[in-house]
């Protein structure tokens, strides 16, 4: 009896993950094209930027394998499209004032988020990088 309950409970537990699947939402992988970015001081700091930032925070996402696979696709284009909306290295001719929010969520280690850094590890800045980056995006707004 308990390996028919388990059976069925695996068997819809498919179902449901595979119908999932089909919901539309998410799926929508395109990158608008980049308008203006700031006038960088250096390679190194748009290198950090790309690094840290540009997956949610630009044109030029990438996009994995994983961000085709739901529910995770949808949190992750949730993600993407707002942090676009708040904050985007792409259209920079429209924001270059709120460099200052940015500079304060990164010092306050808000950025980048915890959920991103577990698939990119590599977008964790240490301090040194955090004050390059801070301090060429200064050098790159005036």
């Amino acid at each position: 009896m308990l390996k028919k309950i388990i059976l069925i409970v695996v068997v819809a537990a498919v179902v449901v993950f595979v119908g999932l699947q089909l919901v539309p939402y998410g799926k929508e992988h395109t990158n608008p094209p980049v308008v203006s970015e700031p006038k960088w001081d250096s390679a190194e700091t748009r290198a950090i930027a790309k690094k840290a930032c540009f997956d949610c925070h630009s044109n030029e996402t990438v996009w994995p394998w994983y961000t085709n696979i739901a529910p995770g696709s949808w949190l992750i284009y949730k993600d993407v499209v707002e942090g676009r909306d708040e904050f985007n290295f792409s259209n920079w001719q429209e924001q270059p004032e709120k460099y200052k929010k940015l500079a304060e969520v990164i010092n306050e280690g808000v950025m980048p988020p915890p959920q991103y850094l577990l698939l990119h590890p590599d977008a964790r800045l240490s301090a040194a990088e955090k004050q390059q980056f801070l301090a060429g995006l200064e050098k790159s707004v005036q």
